[in-house]
């Protein structure tokens, strides 16, 4: 398995040989986390598109909430696998989390979460990492304030507003 790190604050640049000289304090619990989003994948309901998606969400007390892309024929019905695992970890009380991983079938490039899925995550947090893999195992981690930068969430409402008089 090897990381490769893109540019963002936090990290600076790294190519992918450099990246795996870097001590990680996070190799025991992100292999796992991975190979999780992997398994996730599996269970996908995805006829109409046939691209299957899995994610792997810890939260900061170490649980692990799975979830699968779910399809629907009224598509703007069908649920992405970030926010499946973000649902099922919410409905058990959880709010605060630590890093999602997200795997597909894409050999060439990173799976990258959609737009929709960066705004559902936002709405938790922006420092928290998510892992963009591809099937041989190598990722990418990027802060959830890096994937959608100047973001819109929470706090923003309850910010002083204009007087509409």
């Amino acid at each position: 398995m090897y990381v490769v790190m893109c540019k963002h604050p936090r990290q600076g640049v790294f190519t992918a040989t450099e990246a795996r000289k870097l001590p990680t304090e996070s190799d025991n619990w992100i292999k796992p986390l991975l190979h999780k989003s992997q398994k996730a994948k599996e269970f996908a309901y995805c006829p109409y598109s046939k691209f299957r998606v899995g994610a792997a969400l810890v939260a900061h007390d170490g649980t692990v909430f799975t979830g699968c892309n779910v399809e629907n024929a009224c598509n703007n019905l069908g649920l992405c696998a970030e926010r499946t695992a973000i649902t099922k970890a919410v409905s058990e009380g959880y709010r605060s989390f630590k890093a999602i991983a997200i795997a597909s079938d894409m050999e060439e490039e990173f799976i990258s979460p959609c737009g929709g899925c960066r705004q559902f995550m936002r709405e938790f947090g922006v420092k928290w990492s998510v892992f963009m893999t591809k099937p041989d195992g190598s990722y990418m981690d990027m802060l959830v304030e890096d994937l959608l930068p100047v973001s819109f969430g929470p706090d923003d409402l309850k910010k002083k507003k204009a007087s509409s008089e």
